[in-house]
């Protein structure tokens, strides 16, 4: 999604720093990217001796829950050498065991794999066998060290009967903009059978080049923009050593899509906004060195070389369709274009679009939700002041002299969208409920079949869109207190999109999805500042939609 352009011009300098030449737009100095790929976060600490134990620096994970087993990850320091992305460091053998109690005294599995640094020292263990809806311990070790003990919990039978599921729901977390509270509150909780990542898990731009307004809380590594193989192990080692990321990974298991900037802003199948072929190199190596490094990073199962589409199921209650929806896209077009009801583009590809589609007929389960990483709903930009439709534009990727789409978004795609809402309504697909993220704000809708008569005609789905954990909201962009912009520019939004319930276009948080057979309820909370460590959180409102009805109503309490 379009946020933020970088002026050919130059970009801002960080505090305390002097501002040096100003680089053209794409350029990137090929030696110092050779240098800086390899100092990780680590590069400060003090030399190792080459034999002294591996540590476990980037926490443990889980993911990809399923009834019998789960998929587990860590990954090793073997030598004071051996950072993200730097290619050295032994082969290692790393021990994993899994227990039914904390003190992991009821071992149920246990294996090993080798860390090596064709993997960036990563590693995972698809481990099965286990007994479904039941909470599990794990733990890695290697060369004497333990690393510390985490929860994870496997998936429902498929035929069985769940009373309630709960998911914690995130994204678009850029490291620079501030500190990862949202992550923290959640794994807090103790309560969810997982957490669902909807995209932008990293960002990919150079230091203070993106959404910092000119203040970098803290410098990512490496500094310049990622494009190398080695650059987004380097990035995504960072993105780990977080510890409110760290502790919710810790908590419970992860189900996680990317978005664009896991690659690189406004990526489509053929290239992306943030990419310049030759001075950045050929967009498939940039693209087959992203989607590596994340496979190599993330519990994430594959179900298709090099995609992230695939499905899970919770019992009889619910199943999970998770779409990618940037290795398959044509190009974006330009805000009015009429190429966006092009019947020939497409933002799913032909073959998971049939693959969503088949998938929600045959279901049998309650609910249908859908991890979706760009808004589905219609959405239109009624008369706003000036000086709030400019930084709307920027956000959302409009026009600054005002129009009514996001073409990133499936209102750049409008004959997917049509296909699909058509499938709903003619095959009576009931309690589809797509989850959103990336937009950095909070949203409850109605997915309307024809927004323009709505609500006289019918909705074909629900929608619940998830603000970002530190990305720009609104507020951040006009630089003005936490609610300024929403109390003037929600009425507008709801106004021209009748379909919408509510927007909060200013606030940083998270959500917590709650799945009974009579409803779906998304409560939304939000976090006091995302420059502050130890921001806390408050719950900030609640909708659901109730079984059969295909609209959202709010609710006015929590889980």
């Amino acid at each position: 999604m379009t946020r933020r352009h970088r002026s050919t011009e130059g970009s801002e300098a960080l505090p305390g720093r002097a501002e040096p030449p100003a680089p053209r737009r794409r350029s990137v100095v090929k030696a110092a990217a050779a240098t800086a790929a390899l100092a990780g976060p680590f590069a400060a600490a003090p030399p190792a001796r080459a034999a002294e134990a591996p540590v476990f620096l980037h926490g443990l994970a889980s993911g990809d829950p399923l009834p019998d087993g789960v998929l587990l990850w860590t990954r090793v320091t073997p030598t004071a050498e051996a950072i993200p992305g730097s290619g050295l460091g032994p082969d290692t053998e790393v021990e994993w065991i899994v227990a039914r109690d904390k003190a992991l005294t009821t071992v149920v599995a246990k294996g090993s794999v080798t860390a090596t640094a064709a993997s960036d020292h990563t590693v995972k263990a698809d481990v099965r066998g286990l007994e479904p809806a039941t909470d599990y311990w794990f733990r890695f070790s290697a060369g004497g060290t333990d690393s510390p003990v985490a929860r994870t919990r496997t998936a429902p039978a498929a035929d069985a009967s769940v009373a309630g599921l709960r998911f914690g729901v995130v994204s678009c977390a850029n490291w620079e903009a501030g500190y990862f509270s949202p992550y923290r509150h959640l794994a807090a909780r103790g309560d969810l059978d997982a957490w669902l990542h909807l995209g932008d898990y990293i960002y990919e731009y150079g230091t203070g080049e993106y959404g910092t307004r000119g203040t970098v809380v803290r410098q990512h590594a490496p500094a310049h923009e990622i494009l190398t193989l080695a650059d987004y192990r380097t990035r995504h080692g960072r993105y780990k050593t977080d510890p409110d990321l760290q502790a919710l990974h810790a908590a419970a298991p992860v189900v996680a899509i990317w978005d664009d900037h896991e690659i690189a802003n406004d990526a489509w199948s053929g290239g992306a906004e943030n990419h310049t072929e030759g001075t950045e190199g050929t967009w498939s190596a940039r693209q087959a060195a992203a989607k590596q490094a994340y496979f190599e990073w993330m519990p994430v199962r594959p179900a298709l070389a090099g995609t992230t589409y695939r499905r899970l199921r919770f019992g009889r209650l619910a199943d999970l369709s998770l779409l990618d929806l940037r290795s398959f896209r044509s190009q974006q077009v330009s805000a009015g274009d009429g190429g966006v009801d092009d019947p020939d583009r497409t933002l799913t590809g032909r073959a998971q679009l049939d693959w969503l589609k088949a998938g929600l007929t045959a279901s049998d389960t309650t609910w249908r939700l859908v991890g979706n990483s760009v808004m589905i709903s219609p959405f239109a930009v009624g008369s706003l002041s000036a000086d709030l439709l400019a930084p709307l534009a920027e956000l959302l990727g409009l026009p600054r002299e005002g129009l009514a789409l996001n073409t990133d978004q499936w209102d750049g795609y409008t004959a997917d969208r049509r296909e699909l809402l058509a499938h709903l309504r003619a095959n009576a697909v009931r309690n589809t409920v797509f989850l959103t993220g990336d937009i950095h704000m909070a949203w409850a809708n109605d997915v309307p079949v024809d927004a323009g008569t709505y609500p006289l005609s019918a909705s074909a789905a629900t929608e619940f869109v998830v603000t970002s954990v530190t990305s720009d909201n609104l507020d951040d962009l006009v630089n003005v207190p936490e609610g300024t912009v929403s109390a003037i520019a929600a009425p507008v939004i709801k106004a021209a999109n009748r379909h919408v319930h509510w927007v909060d276009t200013d606030r940083h948080g998270y959500g917590v999805l709650d799945v009974t057979a009579e409803r779906a309820q998304m409560d939304y909370y939000v976090v006091a500042g995302r420059t502050r460590a130890d921001a806390g959180s408050s719950w900030s409102r609640s909708y659901r939609t109730r079984s059969g009805t295909q609209q959202v109503e709010r609710t006015y309490d929590p889980v």
